[in-house]
């Protein structure tokens, strides 16, 4: 730390704070300080900050800062020479004026000292002058009002202030304010409070009220002694995972919590001093699924239920709690009484829905807005049984066709019972649980849960053909309807997440390997909404955006833009062929023939643009005059044979092998031969070798994009 700097606190202690976004609101305050008080100058450029946030405090300890900002040179621009000074140099009534606005006494050794520069082709004078830097206080002022105003405050209350008149806004009331330089006082103000040194610890446990802080480097650590307050949001969140842990395993052998990061934040915002304890519920609550548990549990009470180590629900739950009696039963016994009617209520559902099956519940789907333009979930749900028909015909006979299209059928009847009714969240996973009840067949049963699959970046895909049919189908009907009535998205807004749709697509596709072409079946698709009024099929831009999504998948996966390029600008219909004709195209790349025929293939693709695109692709072997024409003839002849068969069995790195060997007949033929001559029947033959070469080097991708 520089001997003329200290460290800063602010800390703005308040009503209790949203939980889900406690860390962004920490993390947001303590980052604005620090980067308001380097703009200004009062921070050094090293100084670095640290975000403190409770439920009842934001709070931020920054290094290196200065209690003056330096003075900084400032030039101002006053006026032309020829404007500014007369015919003897002397200041003109224009320049004294400018002068005397800027609060500046002239003399006539300023205007002397006044500094000249060539300004393009005029002498302009300039005054240099040293502005006084900020004031902490001042500039702390600026900095603590742009992090209230930057704040990602989610909703903002409205409170009066102690004299009844003055209205505040901010995201909870507001009850104390501290700032300090090092150990003193900076006297700055917001939000109807005036800055000092005190605050308040946790509401039952802090040894003192209020707590003091003398230092701004003492605060963390006087704030856990006098105020049983662990501040920092990152430490307080590493001490819960460490007690869940041991509680775990005080609980049983085996068992360990669940893992949810979220939820880890949430508990992590709701305490100010963590106190991990073991609760447990009735055994026979286990035969309700345990994915109804373990929501109702996160979700409703903020518990972590503790799994054994295949997997499955225990009957006991860990609650993070935000005090610590020396007795704590009382504290379980609560939790534990609280949490029965939850579990109660999922069996409840459970034991409800069970007494209808999926397929009685389908006639109400007819009853269920889907879109206002595309229908009911009726009418969806036909569309999409169609649609996986017609795919696993394609893709694997009748009876996955059967399969697939009952399952599609019954895929969004889950939505009308009453646990997916209380929990969204299970929808698809209840759906396979009540149709198992029902006594279908598994691979039904795991369609109607995965065709929802995937349903983020990184989840799973489904895992058998059937769900992998209906998964495809329910997501091309949604892109398709969607895309056929305008509803495409644009900039950030995505309100019918299609580009998630559009990624889980193009992963079914590609890591299935499936023989589905994507424009025929996008046309297929288009073809279930022919009743449907205002659709129009848009299914050239639906293809490119598919292709959009790809290549940044690509680009993320590690292949440069280059070699995406290249495949992705021939369009290929098999999507599942793109990773071979990417791994084709690096093996090609590194090739010592590659740049050169890369550049001659963009060579030639100029030429044939050039020709309106009436070359023919056929040759007149008469016509050949040049030796080096009759060459790359009779290499094309040698080597597109060998090329296309390789390319025919999928062998893509072997067809742009093969190609290799027309890279010295195709730099001759550039050397010696003029295409563009005047004979029109052999500009035309000319034309029409260069129009085999590309089709014949451009197959597996378009290599001219690997030109520089």
């Amino acid at each position: 730390m520089s001997a003329t700097s200290q460290n800063l606190l602010v800390e703005i202690f308040v009503e209790e704070l949203p939980p889900k976004a406690l860390k962004k609101l920490g993390t947001a305050f303590a980052g604005t300080l620090l980067a308001t008080l380097k703009n200004i100058g009062l921070a050094m450029p090293t100084a670095q900050e640290t975000a403190f946030a409770t439920p009842r405090r934001l709070a931020a300890h920054i290094t290196e800062v200065l209690a003056q900002a330096p003075d900084k040179p400032v030039a101002q621009k006053l006026m032309p020479v020829s404007v500014g000074l007369d015919a003897k140099g002397k200041a003109t009534p224009a320049l004294l004026k400018k002068l005397a606005a800027l609060g500046v006494e002239a003399n006539d050794a300023l205007v002397a000292g006044l500094r000249r520069v060539q300004d393009g082709k005029t002498e302009s004078l300039f005054y240099d002058s040293l502005a006084k830097g900020a004031s902490l206080a001042a500039g702390l002022q600026k900095a603590l009002d742009a992090a209230l105003a930057a704040l990602p405050i989610p909703k903002v209350m409205s409170y009066q202030l102690a004299d009844g008149w003055q209205t505040v806004h901010f995201v909870r009331p507001a009850h104390g304010l501290i700032a300090l330089h090092g150990a003193d006082i900076v006297p700055v103000a917001t939000l109807g409070l005036a800055a000092g040194r005190r605050t308040r610890g946790h509401r039952f446990e802090a040894a003192k009220d209020p707590v003091v802080i003398e230092h701004a480097d003492q605060y963390a650590g006087t704030l856990l002694r006098d105020g049983a307050v662990i501040a920092d949001f990152a430490e307080r969140r590493a001490e819960i995972v460490r007690q869940l842990a041991a509680a775990a395993n005080r609980a049983g052998a085996g068992l360990s919590p669940v893992e949810d990061d979220a939820l880890l934040d949430e508990v992590t915002a709701l305490v100010e001093r963590p106190n991990t304890l073991i609760g447990q519920f009735e055994p026979e609550f286990l035969e309700v699924p345990q994915e109804c548990l373990i929501l109702t549990m996160k979700a409703n009470q903020k518990y972590f239920p503790l799994l054994d180590a295949t997997g499955s629900l225990s009957n006991k739950f860990l609650m993070v709690s935000n005090i610590s009696p020396a007795d704590p039963a009382a504290i379980i016994g609560g939790n534990e009484r609280v949490v029965r009617p939850r579990l109660a209520d999922a069996k409840f559902f459970f034991d409800q829905d069970r007494k209808k099956s999926l397929e009685s519940r389908v006639p109400r789907l007819a009853r269920v807005v889907y879109h206002n333009q595309l229908g009911s979930q009726g009418e969806r749900v036909q569309r999409v049984a169609a649609i996986a028909r017609a795919i696993a015909e394609t893709l694997g006979g009748a009876e996955i066709a059967q399969q697939a299209e009952q399952a599609a059928v019954l895929a969004k009847a889950d939505l009308l019972t009453d646990m997916v009714g209380e929990f969204p969240e299970l929808q698809g996973i209840m759906g396979r649980y009540y149709a198992l009840n029902d006594g279908l067949s598994i691979e039904v049963a795991d369609a109607i849960e995965d065709h929802y699959k995937p349903r983020f970046a990184g989840d799973t895909l489904p895992r058998g053909r059937v769900g992998t049919v209906v998964a495809l189908a329910d997501k091309l009907e949604t892109l398709v309807g969607l895309f056929g009535i305008g509803q495409i998205p644009t900039g950030d807004k995505d309100p019918f997440a299609l580009r998630r749709h559009a990624l889980g697509v193009i992963r079914m596709l590609m890591e299935f390997d499936l023989n589905l072409p994507l424009a025929a079946m996008l046309a297929a698709v288009a073809e279930k909404f022919a009743a449907v009024e205002g659709f129009n099929p848009a299914s050239e831009t639906l293809m490119s955006f598919i292709y959009e999504r790809l290549a940044g998948t690509l680009r993320e996966q590690g292949f440069t833009a280059q070699e995406v390029d290249a495949v992705i600008s021939l369009k290929p219909q098999r999507l599942g062929d793109i990773p071979k004709r990417l791994a084709a195209v690096r093996a090609f790349a590194n090739l010592p023939e590659a740049a050169a025929l890369a550049a001659a293939n963009k060579r030639v693709g100029n030429l044939l643009k050039k020709a309106d695109n009436t070359v023919e692709f056929t040759v007149d072997v008469a016509l050949l005059v040049e030796p080096a024409e009759k060459a790359l003839h009779a290499a094309l002849v040698n080597v597109v044979p060998q090329a296309d068969a390789a390319f025919d069995t999928g062998d893509y790195t072997e067809s742009l092998q093969a190609l290799a060997a027309l890279r010295a007949p195709v730099d001759a033929f550039f050397d010696d031969v003029m295409v563009n001559v005047e004979d029109p029947a052999l500009r035309a033959n000319r034309l029409g070798l260069l129009a085999r070469l590309s089709r014949a080097m451009n197959r597996v991708a378009d290599l001219s994009r690997l030109s520089g």
